[in-house]
Formats: C-alpha cells, structure tokens, sequence
C-alpha cells in the first residue's frame, strides 16, 4: 500500500482550475433586479421565488441577497426545499410553499415555519386537522386556478370553501393567489381573462391580500399587480418581455475549459456519427462541457474568445463539445484557456432560443459539476 512520505503536505487543490466549467453568478445583478422589479410596481410588495435552488444559482445566497434589499417573503416549490431554505435565512422571513404539503409532510412543514399554499379541498383538511394537532391557526395562502389548469382550487371548490363557515377553521389565510399561463404574450386574451376570474373568485373568500403578478404578469400593467407579486426568473437576468429589450440584467456567466486543439484535413469526420466532415483543413478545439452539464445535444450555439464566434461542429457530447477554431490566430487558444458560452453577448435567452426551449429550461438545467462563484454579495 502507498503512503504519503512524512513531512509532505498536500497541497489544496484549487477547484477553479480543477473544473471543467466556470459559472459566475452575480448576486449583485440579482439585488438591481429586484430593485428594478420594485421600482415597476410602485406599492405593490414583492417576493422572491426561490425554488429549484434559485433556479441552480443556490436559493441559500439569493435568499440572503435579496434580503439585503428588503425582501422578506419567498417561494419555493417543495417543503424540502423550504425547511432548507428556513435553516439558511432563520425565523423570519415567511416561506410559502408553492405545491402545498404532500400527504404526511404537514408536520415537517410546521416544524420549520412554512406557510403552506393550499391548492385542493384535500390539502386545506390536511392543513385544519395540522391547526389541530398543533393546538393553533396555521399561516396559509389559497391558490385559486383561474384558468391555467394546473394547481389552485377549481370554481367548484372555491365555491365549497366559501359556502362552508368552518372550512378556514384554524387557517390563518395571508394571501389568496393564483397564477399567469400567458404573461409572457401582452396581447393574449387570457391574460384578461385570468385576472377577471381571479377577481370574482377571491370575492367569494375572506379578504386577504391577493397575488396574480409572476415576472412576465409584472410587465402587464398595475391592475396585475394586486398587493404581492411573485417573480422568478426575471431576478436571474431572463427577459421577461420576449421581443422587447431585456429590463434586466444578465446574473449568469459560463465559462468552459479548452481540453484540447488540433488541425484536421479535408474530408475528416468530426464527432459522434460523423454528422460534420471538414471542408477543409480546420483547427479543432474540444472544451469540457456537455449535455451532462446540461448543455442540450440540439443546442445550435457557440463559443466566444477574445471577441471572436467559435460554432459548434459536430454533435454535442456526453462531456464535451467540439469548436471551429479556425478564425482565431494560430496558437491563440490552447489546453487551459476559457471559452465563454453564456455572457452580455450570447445571453441566456439566445442560448435558449438556440435550441427552441425557454430560458428557465437552460438556467435550471446547469449542471454541478460546474465551479460555483459567487459574486457582487
């Protein structure tokens, strides 16, 4: 068996260096967005939602950022995620959990302070009888489904629970929301729709403050604003208006690392089924990034050095990707350097629009073999 000879000391490995991809997320441009989203809807509060870890950014660090700027009630989508979110930021800021409680979890819930969003009868008996056990009200928001079909309670059963005097027994009910199927279309019709149905339903129900606005519904216009919205990935730099000059600004870079150069001839095979074959004599660079990291196989993209487009050839691998380096000067890129694939000039909703898929697809998808730096705190 090898052993380590006495007196050597390990030297720390440097995980920048050891990674085969950087992504820098700036805390700081998710603080001005926040505050430019707050500035849009003059007294209406504002949340932060913070599910799917920040969106892959680390919800523990945006939490604590927004913080900073005033923000004091979050969303996130799965209690898990809201005991591990209570355990970073402590006891005060409220935490709603956008899917409710799942059968048996009410309890956890209430060990870690969450408010739990109520989106079926069955749910809100399951959060009466945890008022119960627990001996007091229990903070809740009802979501209503004004016409997305996919969580909040139907007509029918809005129309139950208001009908019914003892069906919020034990319920503290902070917020009556529901949410946008197509904010991101200023012109759909059931953008209106949605919120004159939201309106008549949460009529029905005790008053409560009311939350329609996700980032695209911020864009709307006042009367979506109510009294909290609730965006998401508009604080991670993703347009909320498509086809419009993004408000925001760009939080994530990545950058990737070149494994290897080389020059083919005319005629090679390039990558997994050879669907490229050169042209002509090419230099090649292979970075270490792929759809592992979750780069997707049909992303048409590219890479960028010193100002110079770098397209992809060939299939995108496992673990990496093959560049055209070709317009770059001889010797310019080696073993080592960094690419950038996601910057102020190829941003997160061009990656995505690249290969037909949102920016949340390719923001939540980001892998964790990436080197994490946190920036602007």
């Amino acid at each position: 068996m090898n052993q380590v000879p006495r007196g050597h000391k390990p030297v720390a490995a440097d995980p920048a260096a050891n990674a085969g991809a950087i992504l820098t997320i700036d805390l700081g441009a998710i603080r001005e967005n926040y505050r430019r989203l707050k500035a849009k809807l003059g007294n209406t509060r504002c949340a932060g939602v913070v599910k799917a870890d920040g969106y892959g950014l680390g919800a523990d660090r945006v939490a604590r950022a927004l913080m900073q700027e005033g923000c004091d009630t979050f969303f996130v989508a799965h209690v898990g995620e809201g005991i591990a979110l209570r355990a970073a930021i402590g006891p005060g800021p409220v935490i709603h959990v956008l899917n409710g409680p799942p059968p048996g979890a009410e309890p956890d819930a209430v060990a870690a302070g969450l408010t739990a969003v109520l989106n079926s009868i069955e749910q809100l008996s399951a959060w009466r009888e945890a008022a119960k056990v627990a001996g007091h009200s229990l903070p809740a928001a009802l979501q209503v489904d004004s016409g997305m079909s996919r969580l909040g309670m139907s007509p029918a059963e809005v129309e139950a629970v208001a009908a019914d005097p003892h069906a919020l027994d034990g319920v503290d009910l902070r917020l009556v929301m529901s949410h946008l199927a197509c904010a991101d279309e200023p012109r759909h019709p059931a953008n209106e729709a949605q919120r004159m149905e939201f309106d008549r339903l949460r009529a029905m129900l005790p008053a409560a403050p009311a939350s329609l606005a996700n980032s695209s519904g911020i864009f709307l216009g006042p009367s979506y604003h109510h009294q909290l919205a609730r965006p998401g990935a508009a604080l991670y730099g993703v347009n909320p208006t498509p086809g419009q000059a993004n408000p925001l600004r760009p939080v994530i870079g990545l950058q990737a690392r070149v494994i290897q150069t080389r020059t083919v001839g005319k005629g090679a095979g390039i990558g997994y089924g050879h669907t490229a074959t050169a042209g002509q004599p090419q230099r090649l660079a292979t970075i270490s990034l792929g759809y592992a990291d979750g780069w997707h196989r049909c992303a048409a993209a590219s890479a960028r050095f010193d100002g110079v487009e770098l397209p992809f050839i060939g299939r995108v691998s496992m673990d990496s990707i093959i560049l055209d380096i070709s317009a770059l000067p001889e010797g310019r890129l080696g073993p080592g350097d960094l690419v950038d694939m996601i910057d102020a000039e190829q941003t997160i909703d061009d990656v995505a629009g690249s290969y037909g898929t949102i920016a949340y697809e390719v923001l939540t998808s980001l892998g964790h073999r990436f080197h994490r730096i946190h920036i602007g705190a």
